[in-house]
């Protein structure tokens, strides 16, 4: 090989799975193969009977056969007919990052033995601060979203009272925190991890569109000031996981200047939009927040897990989180320690999540994220224009701020019904589970659903578009076809 290294065991293994991923389509955008060959457990414990670790696979061919038999029973998620979920296929410059951060397998806490990583996640985060707006602020990488969420958490306690990092809460009113109630579930399970207990989250109404009331934000505060507790933070929701809502920023932020309380945004599925000149208008009074959350692996295709967690007040992650391991983060060392950046994380070992989005950032930059973004968003405004006019097709909402385009489908039985009562609003609500299943056992698409129950809305279709493989509108028509044809005989 050149530079006179030998091919090594390594290298042997990696052009095996390199040659096994490529040949299984795991790459590919091939529309005509399946998005799944979906198996129950059982059928799948049959099918790959080689997964209970009860010996070692000591024949490589063997080894390479169960191995295959795997990558053909996952779920192609870079395939364009998987709209399943708030992710979808990754950017291939994110995953030869990640590739090179696995391969070299080190620890994101000191200078010391990631000073290339280090330096990587920081240049990453001063692009992220100044989009935002925190002129100087700071920031950490995070083990998802849900936990870049928890980080704010423990923030917002920390700036309310200091002590409570030595003596607890024990000595505090019951405290409070506020989200609006379309906001994402780690919300709960925070407060039972801080011991805020989930009582003690208080869901504020939203409006017609799923956006948080203001007015009802201000109440809420009230009745919890009036009940002897004590609130100390806010969590704004920029994207809501259904229903794709933006919170009103300004307003929130209005409201939290006023009472004195933390204001946190989770970004982490409609960040992205901040790259659009087109769709950025929506995140415009980010800069007003203490904190905020966004996940690139979610919109904007960096492969999993890649999530950030940015704050106003530059020192109060190090202040907030600081354990000061003598055995890692000591002071006398022959560099300048400021570079230690793990001591500002709640954890030790911390996976290199930055350089991926480092590398997709370098070579698209700017403006090539605003493309893939604006693309997906255009996409969705094309299928909501579809639908919106077609027989069968009932939407959630007249128009949505973000990708998701909830909608029911009516089938033709459904169609002639002189009431919409209660009835024939339980068979509508059985549809979008038939029709996914139909689609899932076929492999032709893979399609949300879920109800609102605060809503009372029963189960409908929520399609999501996200900016890796590039949606087209070619994309859009096959999810309108295969819904009709699933279930036009239901």
């Amino acid at each position: 090989m050149e530079n006179g290294h030998k091919s090594s065991a390594t290298t042997k293994i990696l052009d095996k799975v390199l040659e096994l991923l490529d040949s299984e389509g795991v790459f590919g955008t091939d529309r005509d193969q399946p998005v799944v060959v979906f198996k129950h457990p059982k059928e799948l414990t049959t099918e790959i009977p080689d997964l209970d670790l009860e010996a070692p696979i000591t024949d490589e061919k063997q080894l390479w056969d169960v191995v295959r038999r795997i990558i053909q029973h996952c779920v192609k998620t870079s395939h364009p007919y998987f709209l399943n979920q708030l992710y979808g296929g990754l950017d291939p410059y994110g995953l030869a990052g990640a590739w090179i951060s696995e391969a070299l397998n080190t620890n994101q806490y000191t200078y010391e033995v990631a000073p290339a990583f280090t330096l990587a996640e920081l240049a990453v985060l001063k692009r992220v601060l100044n989009l935002i707006g925190f002129q100087n602020g700071d920031g950490i990488f995070a083990p998802g979203g849900s936990i870049a969420n928890m980080f704010a958490i423990a923030l917002a306690r920390y700036k309310m009272d200091p002590t409570t990092k030595n003596r607890g809460i024990s000595h505090l009113p019951p405290l409070v925190m506020l989200t609006s109630e379309e906001s994402h579930y780690s919300m709960l399970k925070a407060a039972h991890w801080f011991g805020v207990g989930t009582d003690n989250v208080i869901r504020v109404k939203t409006d017609e569109r799923g956006r948080m009331i203001p007015s009802a934000l201000v109440e809420s505060i009230e009745s919890a000031l009036s009940a002897g507790k004590k609130p100390f933070f806010v969590n704004a929701t920029a994207g809501t996981t259904v229903l794709g809502a933006f919170d009103p920023l300004a307003q929130i932020a209005d409201v939290c200047e006023k009472y004195q309380l933390w204001m946190h945004v989770d970004a982490c599925w409609g960040g992205s939009l901040m790259f659009s000149d087109k769709y950025s208008a929506i995140l415009k009074d980010t800069h007003r927040a203490d904190s905020l959350a966004w996940n690139p692996h979610k919109m904007l295709g960096a492969p999993l897990q890649c999530s950030i967690l940015v704050i106003k007040e530059k020192g109060l992650l190090h202040q907030c989180n600081s354990a000061a391991a003598t055995y890692l983060f000591q002071q006398d060392k022959f560099y300048d320690t400021a570079f230690d950046t793990g001591d500002k994380s709640v954890q030790c070992g911390r996976k290199v999540d930055a350089f991926k989005l480092w590398l997709m950032w370098s070579v698209r930059g700017q403006t090539g994220f605003a493309r893939l973004v604006d693309n997906c968003m255009d996409v969705s405004r094309y299928f909501m224009s579809r639908i919106k006019e077609m027989e069968g097709f009932i939407l959630v909402l007249p128009e949505f701020q973000c990708t998701n385009i909830c909608f029911w489908y009516i089938p033709p039985s459904l169609r002639s019904a002189t009431e919409r009562n209660q009835e024939w609003w339980s068979k509508v609500s059985e549809v979008a589970p038939k029709i996914k299943e139909r689609m899932i056992m076929a492999g032709s698409l893979m399609i949300g659903y879920q109800p609102l129950k605060h809503r009372n809305l029963p189960n409908f279709f929520r399609l999501v578009t996200t900016c890796h493989p590039p949606p087209t509108t070619a994309d859009m028509e096959h999810v309108i076809k295969e819904i009709v044809e699933k279930g036009a005989d239901l």
